[in-house]
């Protein structure tokens, strides 16, 4: 793999496999920075982004913050909706709390643009709404952990960069939390992703908070996987705390646990989670039966899972996921809702939530856990059948000339930041996008009076479904944000 990055002469990365006795092995290829031809190695430093989560996680249970307070007892001038969320809930993705990033990516602000923790935190805070009822569906959101940070912050009364440098200086690990894009990190690789044939660099101007602001090199970062599989000194039993079984309110289990993800590779356990932001692409997987574990960190957008699972197999003599086979690909969508669905031969698009997909054994398919639980069964080519997030869900292929319903057409206008977005009968829109200036966009129609809108910037994709409600008003919803609201004013 790091042979393939050197041979290139483009982004890399550095792979390390360690166990409980420390970092075993690396291999790295490629440049960390194109422009001045610096090459990768198990020491550049790196952004971890949502790698960095768990570590939150642990500080908060060294700190004795109670997973099962709400946010309202434990952040004052928390909205009615944010109070009532549990700590727990807001940590394991059950929250239902809208995500900062798509939220205000669907009211016109990019994420390039930049917001610091003032910013973003008072607009967590405030959140009008959930997305759904806490605890009832797993859907990814990093607001959680942006105010679990500000809950740490309060109770241990310092900054979250002073309490990461604390926890890092007594397990000798140089990691740090950085604030944002602007400030200085030595040796820090740049991220890139591929516009046809040229490599272009990625840029995230949000506050990262505690959800993806680590920065580490590979040799660092399997230092933090040795310490947690060999439970040392801070992390003494921390593993076990970490991924204890987080219930659905149904009493159903969710794989995602306190920053980490649970699943196997044949009867072999594993835990991990991957990291992203634009150019990008990292994951870290543990064994704890074998106490070994794999670092795969890139600076290009490539997905990272993949390759560190096949890696963890070889290590352990594994099977990997048996492939899908038999899925008839297509657009999807429920009854009614913005529940819809896009299907290839290999992978699962929910409402914007992309994972790959394996068989599970019994004439079904599942998602290769981290970002998106989602097991189900086409029992026809025009019938997904399943959980989604844990929530059993029935999707029906779109038919085939479906046309846009005349009903969407027309002037809305947010709710929220009173920004317009024009839905056309050509099936083109107008949506909010940098202050007033608004961008071109396509619509995709589904039944029911439903759209998803096309929007994309740099390397991401964003789909949400616009969908009009019984009370005239349109809803743009995604898997991690569905609480903005327009009203019709032409």
């Amino acid at each position: 793999m790091a042979a393939r990055w050197t041979a290139e002469s483009g982004p890399g990365g550095a792979i390390a496999l360690f166990d409980r006795g420390g970092l075993r092995e690396y291999s790295a290829g490629g440049l960390a920075v194109i422009e001045h031809g610096v090459p990768f190695t198990a020491d550049t430093n790196h952004r971890q982004a949502s790698i960095s989560k768990h570590m939150l996680a642990v500080l908060l249970l060294r700190a004795g913050v109670p997973l099962d307070a709400p946010l309202g007892s434990l952040l004052a001038g928390a909205s009615p909706a944010v109070g009532r969320v549990a700590l727990g809930r807001a940590l394991d993705m059950t929250g239902a709390l809208p995500d900062m990033m798509e939220l205000l990516w669907q009211d016109g602000v990019p994420f390039t643009t930049g917001l610091g923790e003032t910013e973003l935190s008072g607009r967590a805070l405030g959140l009008p709404a959930l997305n759904a009822e806490p605890g009832t569906e797993m859907a990814y959101s990093n607001t959680g952990w942006r105010l679990a940070q500000i809950v740490l912050s309060r109770r241990l009364g310092t900054s979250y960069a002073q309490a990461v440098d604390d926890l890092m200086g007594d397990l000798g690990l140089g990691i740090r939390f950085v604030q944002d894009e602007t400030q200085l990190v030595a040796g820090l690789s740049s991220g890139y992703w591929r516009d046809g044939a040229t490599w272009r660099r990625g840029r995230y101007g949000f506050h990262f908070s505690a959800s993806g602001g680590m920065v580490a090199s590979a040799a660092a970062l399997a230092g933090w996987g040795t310490a947690l599989l060999s439970g040392r000194g801070p992390l003494a039993g921390m593993l076990d705390r970490l991924t204890a079984p987080r219930p659905f309110r149904d009493g159903g289990e969710s794989r995602y646990r306190l920053g980490l993800v649970c699943g196997a590779l044949g009867d072999l356990a594993w835990i991990g989670h991957g990291g992203s932001l634009p150019g990008y692409r990292n994951h870290m997987l543990m064994a704890p039966l074998l106490g070994a574990g794999v670092v795969v960190l890139t600076n290009r957008e490539e997905d990272a899972l993949g390759p560190a699972l096949r890696i963890l197999a070889s290590l352990a003599g594994a099977p990997l996921p048996a492939p899908p086979r038999g899925l008839v690909p297509g657009l999807f969508a429920a009854e009614d809702g913005p529940f819809w669905a896009e299907l290839s031969a290999d992978a699962l698009s929910f409402m914007g939530g992309f994972e790959s997909l394996a068989a599970d054994g019994a004439g079904g398919f599942a998602s290769l856990p981290a970002y998106l639980d989602a097991r189900f069964r086409q029992p026809g080519p025009d019938v997904l059948e399943g959980r989604f997030g844990g929530v059993a869900r029935r999707l029906v292929r779109v038919p085939d000339g479906t046309r846009l319903d005349t009903a969407l057409a027309g002037r809305w206008r947010s709710r929220r930041s009173g920004r317009d977005m024009v839905l056309r009968e050509d099936g083109t829109a107008l949506v909010p996008f940098a202050g007033t200036e608004g961008i071109e966009a396509g619509l995709t129609p589904l039944p029911g009076a439903r759209a998803l809108i096309e929007l994309s910037h740099g390397p991401w994709r964003h789909r949400p479904c616009a969908g009009l409600r019984p009370d005239g008003s349109l809803l743009l919803a995604s898997h991690r944000s569905r609480i903005l609201a327009f009203d019709r004013i032409a």
